[in-house]
């Protein structure tokens, strides 16, 4: 048996597993970067051929320290490469790193290549070639955290290449990702239930000739002339040919229904090309592409499935462009494709509300280095979306700017935005409030945010008035608010979120009031967060916290951390920028988890060494080892209540008996840094007699929110030295 790394897009982990696991796969494991798993070379022969999304398949071969340049020759060496490079056989080199002291790429490549040259030249007196393109073997080396892992690639280059495409026609989609999008609009299912297809902006026809080959049952790899495994000594020629052979039968005998399949597209140029690709693909008796203007697009069957991969826009002035294209796709889609499905590929979400369709589902994938969503539509008027988004800024009444009540608040807006602004650049500092019910009677938080870059947006909150005070009244402040905010902000009302806040009983912080799943990435402290400000209470990232994280990566180097109730995970983000060696983030949502997880890899830290921990943080705690932790995070919510829970937590009740649960993870001389936002919370240091504990709540509150000193409490806490002579 042998052990498999299968890489593939973003995103298609779970239909990667699925389709090894189809193979003959075994204990098949989902990764950020694909899947791990094991079986015979026919496993790995069949994803070859037959996988829709897979990208690589590694055959892992050794894996073995790796810290120095020296250490990662000798582990090179340890590996009998005869077994792998028959006599004659040229041979490349992939190699990457991931916090290692060997980081160069070019670099590891070259002592990993000198290692097998070295070893070969003498065993059998020769030196084998180095062919970057096509190499008999290619050999992969990824290194983590100092460790190494080596492998055979046996695609040899990206399956994405089926060998249809002809050589110098740009593709805005790899083929797999285009049947991955395939895949999650369920269109083997449409196309067996007699549906057809449209794709109706179809570039160079990647979509169209990828539903061809699965309407008709046809292998992705059967074009391809080129296979890693192919000049490798372990090759099974035999196999490969029964295999082969077998895809051919079932090719044969599928039925190939004409009239199904279409695409078009407005630009001449692309028609040719995706015209001379469906005959290289051998579909040109399914796929019929046409030159044809979106608005002239018409619906060819009853039911069916319409895929578009429209452009993106990735600066500001090019997705305002773009906005009236968006609109037009979603008028066609709405008035001549009734009844069927529809997936839209967009790297903004703004954009996709032009389409006017309520998405049934999103997915989150990257196009290249684009981070795009695609959309899920299914078009019945019960389906047509809402004029407005969650949390959209009250419409603006121009003449309310002109009211004493609405300049007072301008004119303090603007004094606090350049006092806090100039403190704001010379620290380096994107994401901050503004604002904070300065005026009590115009009671809100204003906070920025920013990319670090160009982009910003504003989230205000209301903060719900006392019963005593008129409606009328609360109304006329708003109103006075919202006049000045896209003024004095300088932001267009699209880029400012207006949610008012209301004490919620029996509810935490992650209470979810939208699904827009909109992510923006900001920056603090150096590195990328991911917010949402429209689906949740909070934006996923705590601004009053900025100084506790920076101070967690202070002391992160070397430590083993823990991040209970770990929320988004920005306090891991910063520990592991920290040095930490490792991290675990404990929370009971997956949505979060993923949150976390896709925080992490924004930055970098991807590897093993972080744990993603989904359970009742109070339950975890029973069970935990003891003494596992060097530092602790411990954030607990005001008060929960939720479902999947056991009882409640209550802050103030409870800490005490949290505090001593925590504190038994602790390693000997280890930290747990304890905060929370109760603004009453009274710590019963007397009923924590073996703790050693030091207020820090004033050092942790950041100059933006110092007129709320009560914002949070923070402190150090560690096990109580015991005097000589005790114990």
């Amino acid at each position: 048996m042998n052990d498999y790394l299968v890489t593939a897009p973003t995103g298609a982990a779970d239909l990667l597993a699925a389709d090894l696991a189809s193979f003959g796969g075994t204990e098949c494991r989902d990764r950020p970067w694909g899947v791990t798993c094991r079986g015979p070379l026919e496993v790995a022969y069949r994803t070859c051929l037959w996988s829709r999304v897979a990208s690589r398949v590694l055959l892992r071969l050794h894996t073995a320290p790796a810290a120095t340049p020296e250490a990662l020759y000798a582990a090179a060496r340890e590996i009998d490469w005869s077994a792998h490079l028959a006599p004659g056989a040229t041979l490349a080199v992939d190699f990457d790193s991931t916090r290692s002291v060997v980081s160069h790429t070019r670099f590891g490549a070259l002592k990993v290549k000198d290692a097998i040259v070295d070893q070969l030249r003498e065993l059998r007196a020769e030196r084998p070639d180095v062919d970057t393109v096509r190499p008999d073997v290619r050999i992969s080396v990824r290194v983590v955290a100092d460790e190494a892992v080596f492998a055979i690639d046996l695609a040899g280059e990206s399956l994405h290449r089926r060998g249809w495409r002809a050589e110098g026609v740009p593709a805005p989609l790899k083929e797999n990702l285009a049947a991955t999008l395939l895949l999650r609009c369920g269109w083997p299912e449409i196309a067996a239930a007699g549906g057809a297809f449209v794709d109706p902006m179809c570039g160079s026809g990647t979509f169209p000739i990828e539903a061809a080959l699965m309407l008709s049952d046809t292998a992705p790899g059967l074009l391809r002339e080129y296979f890693g495994f192919l000049g490798w000594a372990g090759h099974d020629a035999a196999l490969w040919q029964r295999l082969r052979e077998e895809a051919h039968a079932r090719q044969a005998a599928a039925p190939r229904p004409a009239g199904r399949i279409f695409g078009s597209d407005k630009d001449a140029r692309a028609v040719e090309a995706a015209r001379a690709a469906v005959e290289l693909a051998g579909v040109g008796d399914l796929v019929e592409i046409e030159r044809r203007a979106l608005g002239a697009v018409t619906r060819p069957a009853a039911q069916g499935l319409v895929m578009v991969n429209p452009p993106y826009g990735e600066r500001l002035g090019e997705v305002e462009g773009l906005r009236p294209l968006y609109a037009e796709l979603g008028a066609v889609l709405r008035e001549r494709f009734d009844g069927w499905q529809a997936g839209v590929l967009t790297s903004h979400l703004g954009l996709g509300r032009e389409i006017k369709l309520e998405a049934r589902r999103r997915h989150r994938l990257y196009n290249g280095p684009i981070e795009v969503q695609l959309l899920r539509f299914e078009i019945a008027p019960e389906h047509y979306a809402r004029e407005t988004r969650p949390g959209r800024l009250p419409t603006v009444d121009p003449a309310r700017r002109e009211s004493p009540g609405a300049q007072m608040f301008g004119n303090r807006l603007r004094k606090n935005l350049e006092a806090l602004g100039k403190w704001a650049r010379r620290e380096g500092v994107s994401c901050y409030r503004a604002y904070d019910a300065d005026m009590p009677e115009y009671a809100f938080a204003i906070d920025l945010y920013g990319d670090g870059r160009s982009e910003r947006w504003a989230f205000v909150q209301e903060y719900a008035a006392p019963a005593t005070v008129a409606e009328e009244k609360v109304r006329a402040r708003r109103a006075d608010a919202v006049s000045m905010l896209p003024e004095v902000l300088d932001l267009d009302a699209d880029r400012i979120w207006f949610r008012t806040r209301r004490k919620r009983k029996g509810l935490d912080q992650y209470t979810k009031v939208a699904s827009e799943q909109e992510f923006h990435e900001v920056a603090e402290g150096g590195l990328r967060f991911l917010v949402n400000f429209d689906d949740y209470l909070d934006t996923g990232i705590f601004l009053d916290h900025r100084l506790t994280r920076g101070r967690l990566r202070e002391l992160a180097a070397g430590q083993r951390f823990l991040n209970l109730f770990g929320y988004t995970g920005t306090a891991s983000v910063y520990a592991a920028a920290g040095g930490a060696v490792s991290t675990t983030t404990v929370d009971m949502s997956r949505t979060y988890l993923d949150w976390t997880r896709r925080n992490l890899e924004l930055n970098g830290f991807g590897g093993r060494e972080h744990v993603l921990a989904q359970a009742d943080a109070l339950e975890w705690l029973r069970s935990a080892p003891a003494s596992g932790w060097d530092l602790i995070f411990l954030d607990p919510p005001t008060f929960s209540n939720s479902k999947r829970m056991e009882g409640t937590l209550d802050v103030q009740r409870d800490h005490v008996g949290l505090l001593q649960q925590t504190a038994r993870l602790l390693a000997p001389g280890g930290l747990l840094v304890f905060s929370t936002n109760y603004t009453r919370f009274d710590l019963e240091t007397t009923a924590l007699p073996g703790l050693s504990i030091e207020d820090v709540s004033r050092a942790t509150i950041p100059k933006d929110f110092e007129r709320n000193a009560k914002i949070h409490r923070c402190y150090l806490i560690r096990a109580a030295a015991v005097p000589a002579g005790e114990g």
